[in-house]
């Protein structure tokens, strides 16, 4: 099958094109490597840089006429702008990119008929104005859903609950927690816990959410929203305790869920699709390393 994969130079994109072309897909990649990485880019998959979706500066029908040259059968939508705290600094671009770049997504991939999974958020569940980032990704859903409804277009959305693992971010402000801790340990730099560290998160592997979408894939289960989460959630002190350090503590931060947890169980009854991956095993690796 011929693929797009939008952010295929990003943490889980990388690890989505490593899967699918080892099961022998023809994969296209789509990245303006804003936070995508070229050293990420993997041999085998075509890599084209530097178009924002979404842009005003940008054809709106570039997506739908780079589908049809490359005879597009399938379409991952993970491209977006991420992580809460810039988006109160950048909402436009929020809004541009994550809204309107999937807006573009969704009309190409309704004229031509592909079908379509997006990256959605586990965010959605802290509510639509919680912060920018969030209603950004929401309104993402919301146009998908009104296609599916009215226009038939093929697709399912995959909310994803705080990733870990191979080729995540370790520097900058759109890096998550386990990448910033994992990057301050090697360079014995402090660690900074935001509030009280009794906030609790669903951390998830990145192997185990690919997997999920690639059943999501082969099994053609659209129409659906699937949460991909462990179901299981600690706090961010426990996390501390496995990393065996002493935080700082700072403020809390705004827009941000107390708490992640994947309750719906959908994702095993229609994809049986059962994550492996624990964290303390993930940091004991890295610990066996370093």
């Amino acid at each position: 099958m011929k693929i797009l994969v939008t952010g295929g130079a990003g943490f889980i994109g990388t690890n989505l094109i490593i899967r699918l072309l080892k099961e022998k897909h023809e994969v296209i990649s789509l990245d303006n490597y804003s936070t995508g990485l070229k050293s990420n880019e993997v041999k085998g998959c075509k890599y084209i840089r530097n178009i924002n979706i979404g842009c005003r500066h940008n054809n709106p029908e570039y997506i739908q006429m780079l589908c049809e040259s490359e005879n597009i059968e399938l379409v991952f939508h993970l491209a977006a702008i991420a992580r809460i705290q810039p988006s109160f600094t950048n909402p436009e671009g929020y809004l541009e990119t994550n809204y309107k770049g999937t807006y573009d997504i969704v009309r190409a991939c309704t004229t031509l008929n592909i079908p379509l999974i997006y990256a959605g958020s586990s965010s959605h569940h802290s509510g639509k104005y919680k912060n920018p980032y969030t209603f950004s990704k929401t309104m993402g859903e919301e146009i998908i859903q009104l296609y599916q409804t009215h226009f038939n277009l093929k697709s399912s959305i995959a909310r994803f609950y705080n990733v870990y693992g191979p080729f995540q971010l370790t520097e900058g402000g759109y890096t998550t927690l386990i990448g910033r801790w994992v990057n301050n340990i090697n360079k014995n730099t402090s660690c900074e816990i935001y509030g009280d560290g009794k906030q609790r998160r669903d951390f998830t592997h990145v192997d185990d959410i690919v997997e999920g979408l690639i059943l999501m894939m082969k099994k053609e289960s659209y129409g659906h929203e699937f949460e991909l989460g462990r179901g299981k959630n600690i706090s961010i002190n426990e996390v501390a305790k496995m990393f065996n350090i002493n935080p700082i503590y700072k403020d809390s931060k705004p827009g941000e869920a107390r708490h992640t947890l994947c309750k719906s169980k959908l994702a095993k009854q229609l994809l049986n699709w059962n994550p492996q991956m624990d964290l303390i095993d993930y940091i004991k690796d890295l610990k066996w390393k370093k």
